[in-house]
């Protein structure tokens, strides 16, 4: 992989926005690093397994998650990334050329494939345990756990399949446009809190997050020349809508809370979005410098090439560690108390070794194959076919993410937007939505392809 990895580096076209890449890979590597220090785990007297949550049992560090909730950034950069790729399938393309499947397909790849690898491994051993009738522990909560990840591929899925509607508006109205989805995400929270509207807030899913990918349209064209300005007004409107309003001061979803500022989205966490996103647009010009490097570099190529990867394995190999813990009857202590504390080093270091195997082993589905350039060989359905199957895929994926893998033929059920669903009819969506992207936007002639990078 050294050799392949120190090519790559080599052949990076003088105008790639190096940047961006370790924008994307930093802000998954906050996640992982975030959940894997967040996660309490605690055994009881009755040995019944337990994962808390240690923002819950220390509330004064709910406050660094004003720094560690990275995700508005990785959209950010999505939007920058959708951006750059959908202008240029559309400069390619044929006059009367479909572009939408082959950019969704494009854009998917990397995304879709460890995540239908992953789902698959896991609801085979979810099937298994169950024909079994083995479980209990830790491995009940392990089998919950490790979908709940999976909402922001749904989300992901969601910014991809908008990207040509928005980048329209953009197109149109620049700043216009993510002002019309900031005054959406605000006119959604006075309907929540101050009418009382029921399910309004379930909106928010789209408008906050779909904000946040805009600012990256506006970063594609040069156009966040004020960063300074978006990270005060963001900090500001964030702190006073938590001092003064119904918001919770931690922006990750804390266990029995009333309002959460994750699930739905809320404005606070739009506000922490902007200033997230001035914030590192702030630091731009010393990490350009830094990854003029060509050693730094070629760890940001490194990283990237297995960052979907790692971040779908982080939670097994995490859990797998307690597992194993467990399993030898070491003691774990209660959380936040110096002695757990001292573990933490222990446990993370462990993490990093179980997930750099399970990286070994998974890393392969994450490569990119063939995209097709737009042309006329694409059969008229290939982009509704890829709209469907986009829409499948996100319902399947966030369905999954809400109801885990456990009890996998119990009937277990979750409500995504008016759908019920189970685990298995959530498999079967985002396995027959992935296939129907890969269809609609693979080479159709020999010779068409290209690798994509």
């Amino acid at each position: 992989m050294g050799s392949s990895v120190r090519e790559l580096a080599e052949k990076t076209p003088t105008g790639r926005d190096r940047y961006i890449d370790l924008l994307r890979v930093a802000s998954l590597g906050t996640v992982v690093v975030g959940h894997w220090l967040m996660a309490a785990v605690t055994v009881g007297d009755d040995g019944r397994t337990e994962v808390g949550n240690l923002l819950a049992v220390v509330p004064e560090l709910q406050l660094l998650t004003w720094v560690l909730q990275i995700m508005p950034v990785f959209f950010f950069v999505g939007g920058f990334s959708h951006a750059l790729s959908y202008r240029s399938l559309s400069r390619k393309a044929e006059a009367g050329a479909s572009v939408y499947s082959v950019f969704l397909r494009a854009r998917l790849q990397r995304l879709l494939r460890p995540t239908m690898v992953f789902i698959g491994v896991w609801g085979l051993a979810a099937l298994v345990v169950q024909l079994l009738g083995q479980g209990g522990a830790l491995l009940d909560v392990t089998l919950r756990l490790v979908a709940q990840p999976l909402w922001f591929i749904g989300i992901y899925l969601a910014m991809v399949a908008f990207t040509p509607l928005l980048l329209g508006l953009h197109e149109r109205y620049g700043w216009g446009a993510f002002g019309g989805l900031v005054l959406a995400a605000g006119a959604v929270d006075v309907a929540r809190f101050a009418f009382g509207v029921p399910y309004v807030e379930f909106l928010n899913f789209a408008f906050v997050w779909l904000a946040v990918h805009q600012l990256g349209f506006l970063r594609a064209d040069g156009r966040l020349r004020m960063p300074v300005a978006l990270a005060v007004t963001g900090l500001a409107g964030a702190a006073a809508l938590v001092a003064f309003g119904p918001y919770p001061l931690s922006m990750v979803g804390m266990p029995g809370e009333r309002v959460s500022n994750m699930a739905p989205p809320t404005f606070a966490l739009l506000c922490h979005g902007m200033w997230l996103v001035g914030a590192v647009e702030l630091l731009r010009g010393p990490a350009v410098r830094w990854l003029a490097r060509p050693r730094v570099w070629r760890g940001v190529v490194a990283a990237n090439g297995v960052s979907m990867t790692a971040f779908l394995w982080h939670l097994t190999a995490m859990l797998g560690v307690y597992g194993v813990l467990i399993a030898a009857d070491v003691r774990l202590p209660e959380p936040a108390t110096a002695q757990w504390w001292t573990q933490v080093p222990l446990r993370m270091a462990a993490a990093v070794v179980v997930t750099g195997l399970l990286v070994a082993a998974f890393r392969r589905f994450e490569k990119p194959g063939a995209v097709r350039e737009p042309g006329g060989t694409p059969g008229a359905a290939s982009g509704p076919a890829a709209a469907v199957g986009v829409v499948l895929c996100l319902f399947g994926v966030l369905g999954l993410s809400m109801v885990g893998f456990g009890g996998l033929l119990e009937g277990r059920t979750a409500m995504v937007v008016a759908v019920r669903m189970t685990a298995p009819v959530a498999v079967g969506m985002a396995l027959a939505g992935w296939l129907l992207v890969e269809r609609a936007g693979r080479p159709s002639l020999p010779g068409s392809a290209r690798g994509t990078g």
